[in-house]
């Protein structure tokens, strides 16, 4: 019986081109298991940090007869295979975008062989596109959903120089061309906060006026982006 995962997987799935997989903080290895369900891979590794999740993913993976495709590896971040392992293609899903720029960083050597990068930060995408700039990753597709409340970018990139404006950084180039329905209510989303932030500082006693500044100049680039 085929695994049932949620649609931001499925969409993450969509994007995998290559054969050998390490997917950190692999959420019951949900992802790894589709993946050979479908015979997209021949190898893949689910890496989780916490013992409750470790435990979970070898249990799915037995439960669907994948423990000669899966190995369920606890650790953290890239550390969980090494160069030997030759893996092609990292996905790194559902987590903050400061977190995965850490992981990348601090793994940065495990990357020689790794030809495809597919992540998927639910804040703080910036950080990611920026970490992918420094690592001479290009970013060649991105896309954006809504699941449970929560709003996913996906960014792809294989290796190759990239030089992203500030724009590009904050709201993606690929995202920034579609404009897709959900990424406007983000970012309507995100003036309706602003304004919020805006009302308060401007009511305070000790005015931050760095921080209006900031605020107001972001919010100007969002509107026009918009609009």
């Amino acid at each position: 019986m085929s695994i049932n995962i949620k649609n931001r997987l499925k969409k993450v799935a969509e994007f995998v081109e290559y054969r050998r997989l390490a997917d950190i903080g692999s959420d019951h290895a949900y992802l790894p298991i589709y993946l050979a369900q479908k015979d997209q891979v021949d190898f893949a590794i689910a890496g989780e940090v916490v013992e409750g999740p470790h435990k979970v993913s070898i249990q799915n993976v037995k439960d669907n007869n994948l423990t000669n495709v899966i190995n369920c590896i606890k650790g953290s971040g890239l550390e969980v295979f090494s160069l030997d392992d030759n893996i092609e293609v990292i996905t790194i899903c559902g987590m903050g975008g400061k977190l995965i720029a850490d992981i990348l960083e601090s793994g940065k050597d495990k990357l020689v062989n790794v030809e495809q990068l597919i992540l998927q930060p639910n804040v703080a995408s910036n950080l990611v596109r920026e970490k992918l700039e420094q690592l001479n990753y290009n970013i060649y597709a991105e896309d954006i959903l809504e699941e449970d409340g929560h709003i996913y970018e996906i960014i792809v990139a294989k290796k190759g120089e990239m030089n992203l404006s500030e724009e590009e950084k904050i709201f993606g180039r690929y995202l920034l061309k579609q404009k897709q329905e959900i990424f406007i209510k983000k970012y309507e989303e995100e003036i309706n906060k602003i304004d919020y932030i805006l009302k308060q500082l401007e009511n305070s006693t000790n005015k931050n006026l760095e921080k209006i500044k900031d605020l107001q100049n972001m919010k100007s680039m969002i509107k026009s982006i918009l609009y």
